[in-house]
């Protein structure tokens, strides 16, 4: 549910925040476009695991918070490209600090997954 008040409690805005930014593909979508413009097709070779559908309604998502701008080209086959917003771009440290945890804790969630893993097959 997105807030259209923030005037709340102070982990309202993270909330808000992330609701921006939640769901399974939006802050891989950002991170590429930090790269500079995508068409439709090179977003989904960088994210070969999304069907047509799912990235589909990310983007527009992304597209209807403002945080990506989208240009059709009037062309036969059509041409669609996605860029970031100067909002969308505003991002960029947040998605580097994102980054930069996944770096530093990859090894932890991947032994954390095993061991669970392990854990599982062992009980069965």
């Amino acid at each position: 549910m997105r807030h259209r008040n923030l005037q709340c409690s102070p982990g309202c805005v993270v909330e808000a925040t992330l609701s921006l930014i939640d769901g399974k593909w939006k802050g891989v979508v950002l991170y590429h476009l930090l790269d500079g413009t995508l068409r439709f097709n090179e977003l989904r070779r960088r994210l070969p695991n999304v069907t047509q559908r799912m990235l589909t309604n990310q983007l527009r998502e992304l597209e209807s918070d403002g945080l990506i701008a989208r240009k059709v080209y009037a062309e036969v086959p059509p041409k669609v490209e996605y860029s970031l917003t100067a909002r969308g771009r505003s991002l960029q440290p947040v998605m580097a600090a994102l980054k930069a945890w996944g770096d530093a804790h990859i090894e932890v969630a991947t032994l954390a997954g095993a061991v669970t893993e392990t854990a599982l097959a062992a009980s069965d």
